[in-house]
């Protein structure tokens, strides 16, 4: 029995794509500023839990670390993971495509993908596979011992699953930041709510999307447990075959967050010199959210933008320059006392 569908989307264009671009849904949350600090996201391993990837996509090539089949698609061959759909093969370029001079740039091009296909060619299936992809990737270990990090799931289904809930909590126990689709069902109303699950569950990371004029897109999802928005109209990415797609749809949002948090994990695990745990990754996540002026059943936390913590400190800088002049002094009055004579 088919129980958990694609979140729906809408196909907007295949296109050809040569010369490299940064996709504005990447420049929208300010990934770019972060690369340097954040490596690009090299070494974080995200789950994608779609209609699997094509492997074989150039900007894709080196960012797949592992995968697995949990359908019934080619004979339920475990190891054949291809993307027969181009969902997933969207979603995994929004966060990992590769800078390489050509077609896309994801919004983490350094970032392992383990791929995990839970969804068949028509883009249905059986909450039993997401529930065990899930654990899967919980459970998973790379060939250095690499772990997971983050799950990204742009699917949904209308009711509530215990088995799918409980490995969504074993995932976050085991500080695993899990993102979800808010759905599509929106009817442009931030008062009426519209459910999906798993994005409904508190536990998850729940995202809506936005258009590129930080308008919150007429399909996306209004209720209680929204944490973020983020570009989710006129995506491009990666898609079957070598080619690039434009879709819209909050499954298009949910991968720039995703992206996201492995930009922000190596940012934060530098700064912090330790690994923080995922209440407190997720609160770096939402101290990097602009408001869109909508109200939190909307927007949430509001607009995913990776450079708000850094503008916010030099803001205060700036406003307060006589703690800077305090601290010089205080530094200056400490060296005169304790450097040796005849030292500069």
């Amino acid at each position: 029995m088919n129980d958990v569908r694609l979140i729906p989307f809408e196909v907007k264009e295949v296109v050809e794509q040569s010369d490299e671009v940064i996709p504005q849904g990447v420049q929208l949350i300010e990934a770019p500023n972060v690369w340097k600090e954040s490596e690009e996201g090299k070494g974080v391993v995200v789950a994608v839990i779609d209609t699997g990837c094509d492997a074989n996509h150039p900007d894709l090539k080196g960012r797949i670390i592992d995968g697995k089949n949990f359908t019934t698609d080619y004979n339920s061959d475990e190891k054949n993971f291809l993307d027969n759909n181009g969902h997933g093969t969207h979603v995994c370029g929004t966060i990992a495509a590769n800078k390489d001079k050509e077609g896309v740039v994801g919004v983490a091009p350094e970032a392992s993908l383990l791929v995990l296909k839970a969804l068949t060619k028509d883009g249905s299936g059986q909450f039993e596979w997401i529930t065990d992809a899930v654990n899967y990737a919980v459970d998973w270990k790379g060939p250095n011992n690499e772990k997971v990090s983050v799950i990204s799931m742009s699917l949904g289904g209308p009711q509530e699953v215990p088995e799918l809930h409980k490995a969504i909590k074993r995932a976050v126990e085991n500080n695993i930041l899990v993102v979800c689709a808010a759905g599509n069902e929106g009817d442009g109303r931030d008062d009426t709510p519209e459910l999906s699950y798993p994005g409904d569950y508190n536990e998850v990371i729940e995202v809506g999307a936005v258009d590129f004029d930080r308008k919150i897109a007429e399909f996306s999802n209004s209720n209680d447990e929204i944490d973020v928005v983020a570009p989710g109209v006129d995506i491009i990415s990666t898609y079957m075959g070598g080619k690039y797609a434009k879709l819209s749809g909050t499954s298009m949002a949910t991968p720039h967050v995703s992206g996201a948090l492995a930009l922000l994990i190596n940012k934060s695990n530098k700064r912090f010199k330790r690994e923080l745990t995922e209440p407190e990754i997720y609160a770096q996540l939402i101290k990097n959210t602009v408001t869109c002026g909508f109200p939190a059943s909307a927007e949430g936390n509001g607009l995913v933008a990776l450079a708000t913590a850094e503008k916010a400190d030099r803001v205060i800088s700036a406003l307060n320059p006589q703690k800077d002049k305090e601290v010089a002094k205080a530094i200056a009055a400490y060296s005169k006392e304790n450097l040796p004579i005849g030292k500069p």
